[in-house]
């Protein structure tokens, strides 16, 4: 698998946590703990099973076209707004 560099801001703080942490945990640097902190996270820790089946997407599509044409949002940053009220 091809690996693709990536750009991250993180408070000073933390990048100093982090490498304290990665020299004393044995990492080689901090993309190393942000690596394997990320694949835990996701892989390894994720309870919630995020996928949804082709029914429930034509039902979340059902929602939204009938919310729009009962005018309870007219923008995706209204219906955002809405949703995490």
């Amino acid at each position: 698998m091809e690996a693709k560099q990536i750009n991250l801001k993180i408070p000073e703080n933390l990048l100093l946590a982090a490498q304290n942490y990665a020299k004393n945990f044995g990492y080689r640097n901090i993309q190393d703990l942000a690596t394997e902190s990320m694949r835990e996270k996701i892989f390894e820790k994720n309870e919630f099973d995020e996928t949804f089946s082709e029914e429930e997407i034509n039902l979340i599509e059902q929602l939204i076209t009938i919310s729009i044409k009962k005018k309870l949002f007219s923008t995706e940053e209204e219906m955002n707004k809405i949703l995490l009220e």
